[in-house]
């Protein structure tokens, strides 16, 4: 009786290995890291979804009565810093400058901000470092500050309208978001994003 010729079982799997290589830098390329932040919050859950935008856009995070900004785009920070330093008489250095627009996100008072650009970038983004910005003081508002100057940057160099998003957490109370959306709008600035995590209907 003839034997049958048994045939090889094996796989080549080259190509396999190059497709999911390719799918993994793929990824890699165009994924954007998360940006750290100085105060994460719990979003509030909402059935609707709206796209935030990520260019000419101001956040204001609000957590335990405090309020943190977040600025996009270099450029806009550096200027933004520029007239915040002029207002309250505070001068930055050229360092200081290209520092602070490595910071997207922030919360300490503008008089505190030379001392927060001194610590070391992988100390920065310490929670105690950033205590909130002053808000409450009508005689120390900087939050309206930043919110005016920053549109006004926006307008003068860009001509394009800042827009404005509160980013709060689900467990802050009403009031204090009230209190910000009261500074917004003594600005005229009626019109603002509020952030939230999504949800299903039946949640």
């Amino acid at each position: 009786m003839a034997k049958m010729k048994k045939s090889s079982t094996r796989i080549d799997m080259t190509a396999m290995c190059d497709v999911s290589f390719l799918l993994l830098t793929f990824f890699v390329l165009t994924s954007t890291a998360k940006t750290p932040e100085v105060y994460p919050v719990d979003l509030p859950a909402s059935t609707k979804e709206t796209k935030i935008p990520t260019d000419d856009i101001l956040t204001i995070t609000v957590g335990q009565e405090n309020v943190f900004i977040g600025l996009a785009g270099r450029e806009d920070r550096i200027d933004a810093l520029r007239r915040m330093g002029k207002e309250y008489n505070i001068e930055f250095t050229a360092e200081e400058e290209n520092t602070f627009a490595g910071i997207e996100n922030f919360g300490v008072d503008i008089r505190e901000m030379k001392k927060l650009l001194a610590v070391p970038p992988s100390e920065r983004m310490r929670k105690e470092l950033h205590p909130g910005i002053p808000y409450q003081d009508s005689l120390n508002n900087q939050l309206s500050k930043w919110v005016e100057i920053s549109r006004q940057s926006s307008w003068q160099r860009k001509e394009s309208f800042l827009k404005v998003a509160i980013k709060g957490d689900a467990n802050e109370q009403f009031g204090t978001i009230k209190e910000i959306m009261d500074i917004l709008q003594q600005q005229r600035q009626n019109r603002f994003y509020l952030v939230t995590g999504l949800r299903t209907d039946d949640f």
